[in-house]
């Protein structure tokens, strides 16, 4: 680091960001331009209260980001693109990884590796989203000082330090709170902590499940959700017995349709996976090596298994931010349009913040990639210049499975928009099918399963447009290609 920005580092351990946003000093015209009007260089403060120096594991202190997932990464990104990173940025993580696309554990990375897995550095930010692959060696040559295996456990706000579990101290000018989501966990009293019992969030989760997966041969999935959907279809490619139980009664209840889940429960039977629906689990039973044997259910009968994965939710990971302004009622760190929290100088992004929903005027909390990549541009580009624009989210969900090679049938769907109101399904499922929601007459939401990268692109539009549609006109299109024909229509109406 050269001794300019080591002195800028070491000034802003003395000086409280007050004001929510980083301090430091314009280089050129232009950035100086960029700032915003509250904002004031920290030259003349370091004059006159001193540079006092203290000990602190972390050179780069300006801007720190606490978290190693997907919104980490594309925040990285967006301060490499305003200048911003160099000599000035710090990450920390408790994994051992550079931030990478996570929703490849559920997927590709769990193939057999005769069916080419994806593995690291393949899937490391921000590739997903079409950017570079920033590898460790990436943030290096970027001057951004990587913290790894070390997760903050304390924090003190007003000192503007932060506790790691190493007993590390951390220094920052201005905080992102990018942790993501916990898995939620069966209790140990009922063996949610067995041997062969696995959760996945993290490489090393993906990597304990597939050392199972290898010697298992019946696998039991909990949940019937987009993990249980995803590592069932991945159990598939493994030739194994393979079972999801989940308590409601179709696959993807908060998103899918009847009639929808109905279509995608008849492909996965089609290769070989068994469902069972309504039940709810007593507890995991042990045997006489103590490693997971069977499911008990709740009606007392059991499911043979040498392997089980939990897929019941996610809950936002707090941790030492507990005393930071929640929201209650959908959880996660409670933020404005910008991601600013209530204390000056921090913000949440990704899975860990309720943000305003502007496009439907409510607060949300969302667990998907798409939001933590650009929650991330979004905060980055409000801290570092002018933009003062309300992060305006359109919902957008996917899911791709069965994509192994030697699969009779690849599955990718896409899902834009708000699931309310009536639906008209179109398509028969082979390959296309189309769902609407309509809602006082106006299309609200679509999802559509194997479409052309032409249909795709339209669905956002549609869904951030709402136009008002026919819905009678709509049902009665003899194929996907025909309805969306008729949405994009009414688009001009």
């Amino acid at each position: 680091m050269s001794p300019v920005r080591r002195a800028m580092a070491l000034a802003s351990t003395t000086l409280p960001a007050k004001t929510g946003l980083s301090l430091w000093c314009p280089t050129s015209p232009s950035l100086a331009r960029r700032l915003p009007a509250r904002f004031s260089p920290i030259g003349s403060r370091i004059a006159s209260r001193g540079l006092v120096t203290a000990s602190f594991a972390n050179e780069n202190r300006e801007f720190v980001i606490i978290g190693g997932g997907n919104a980490a990464g594309y925040a990285a990104r967006t301060f490499v693109e305003n200048g911003m990173a160099d000599g000035r940025l710090c990450i920390v993580t408790k994994e051992a990884y550079a931030p990478y696309e996570r929703p490849a554990l559920t997927k590709a990375y769990l193939f057999p590796p005769e069916k080419k897995p994806a593995r690291l550095p393949g899937f490391h930010t921000c590739v997903g989203g079409g950017g570079e692959r920033q590898t460790p060696d990436w943030y290096k040559e970027k001057g951004i000082e990587m913290i790894y295996e070390d997760p903050v456990t304390g924090a003190d706000f007003e000192k503007q330090t932060l506790t790691t579990n190493t007993g590390k101290q951390l220094k920052y000018g201005s905080l992102i709170i990018a942790t993501g989501c916990t898995a939620s966990r069966f209790p140990d009293k009922i063996g949610g902590n067995l041997p062969g019992v696995h959760y996945i969030r993290e490489v090393a989760d993906a990597d304990s499940l597939i050392s199972s997966l290898g010697t298992a041969k019946k696998v039991v999935i909990v949940g019937g959700g987009y993990i249980g959907m995803e590592v069932a279809a991945a159990a598939v490619a493994w030739n194994l017995d393979t079972t999801i139980v989940f308590p409601e009664d179709q696959l993807l209840q908060r998103l899918f349709t009847p009639s929808l889940a109905q279509r995608y429960e008849e492909l996965y039977r089609q290769n070989g996976v068994k469902f069972v629906k309504g039940a709810s689990i007593n507890n995991l039973e042990a045997g006489s090596d103590g490693r997971v044997s069977a499911v008990k259910l709740a009606d007392g009968s059991t499911i043979e298994a040498d392997t089980v994965v939990i897929g019941i939710g996610a809950k936002p990971a707090i941790g030492p931010f507990e005393t930071l302004a929640m929201n209650k009622s959908i959880g996660g760190i409670q933020v404005d349009g910008l991601f600013r929290t209530s204390t000056p100088g921090i913000f949440a992004i990704g899975d860990v913040a309720a943000f305003p929903l502007k496009i439907y005027d409510r607060m949300t909390r969302v667990e998907h990639v798409d939001h933590a990549r650009r929650s991330a541009q979004h905060c980055v580009k409000s801290l570092l210049t002018a933009h003062t624009d309300t992060y305006d989210y359109l919902p957008y969900f996917y899911s791709r499975v069965f994509e192994y090679e030697g699969s009779s049938r690849k599955v990718w769907w896409q899902f834009y928009g708000d699931n309310v109101g009536e639906t008209v399904e179109v398509g028969n499922f082979d390959p296309k099918i189309a769902t609407f929601w309509i809602d006082s007459g106006r299309l609200k939401g679509v999802l559509v399963e194997s479409g052309s990268p032409e249909e795709f692109q339209l669905l956002p539009k549609l869904a951030r447009s709402q136009p008002i549609v026919d819905k009678a006109k709509l049902a009665s299109a003899s194929s996907v290609e025909e309805a969306l024909q008729i949405a994009e229509a009414a688009l001009q109406s």
